[in-house]
Order: structure tokens, then sequence, then C-alpha cells
């Protein structure tokens, strides 16, 4: 099965399966593991559709591609140092004790 529908359908089918009195109890258990497995499947499908409108709900304007978050860069190393953005003489904190 491909798709959520599909599994949906199939899960639906063997409920309906498992409740009619003509069932043996092998049947009834061979369409319940399937249908264990299946809502997994199923469950784990709509956690990840979720996550993804809530990303898609937090987002002020999702289809505006000015709305890229900008990443910004710490201060360029210092090639004599090796250190990025040292302070500068005289705004250093002496130890206090």
């Amino acid at each position: 099965m491909n798709n959520f529908e599909e599994k949906l359908t199939r899960l639906e089918e063997l409920s309906n399966d498992i409740k009619r009195s003509d069932i043996s109890l092998e049947d009834a258990l061979r369409d319940f593991e399937e249908g264990i497995k299946l809502a997994k499947d199923l469950e784990t499908e709509l956690n990840a559709i979720e996550g993804k409108i809530q990303i898609l709900m937090n987002e002020p304007n999702p289809m505006v591609q000015e709305n890229k978050p900008e990443l910004t860069d710490f201060a360029p190393t210092n090639t004599q140092t090796g250190t990025a953005g040292a302070p500068q003489a005289g705004l250093r904190q002496d130890s206090l004790f």
C-alpha cells in the first residue's frame, strides 16, 4: 500500500471483517495483527504531517521567499591570535576576586 488513503481503507476493511460473526479465530487474529501494523504506520504518518503543519503555521509568511531566516556569522577570525571577536582594549573585566 502506497499512500495514507489506501492504508486507511484497508484498516477499515480489516475492522469490518473482524466484526463479522462468521470469521474464524485465526482469520480474526491475522486481520487484527495486520490492522495493528497499519494503525502504527498511519500514526507515524500523521505525526509527520502534524509536524509539517506546525512548522508552516509558525512561519509568518511561508510562501514569501524574502522571509527566509537570516543567518549571521561570528566576527571573522583574527589571523594573528586565532580568536574571533576578542574584546577591544579597555573592555575586559579583570577578576573581581
